[in-house]
């Protein structure tokens, strides 16, 4: 029972200094422009997609209130 209390007390403040909280990070001025490219494309498709989205929901209200109107 002592020996594991003794493994504990020895082992536990090992975790503590495992991380070290910061990371220093090399990435280039490359990959911000790669990464920014990927951005861009992904804007580019969503644009259509939510225009055309805006135009099939007028198209589908626009077609229910004239079928469902008094």
């Amino acid at each position: 029972m002592k020996t594991i209390a003794i493994l504990t007390g020895v082992l536990t403040p090992v975790s503590a200094f495992a991380a070290t909280g910061l990371t220093e990070s090399n990435s280039s001025m490359f990959v911000w422009i790669f990464l920014g490219y990927c951005s861009f494309i992904v804007i580019v498709q969503v644009i259509p997609a939510v225009l055309l989205f805006t135009s099939m929901v007028k198209v589908i209200v626009s077609t229910v209130t004239e079928n469902f109107a008094v």
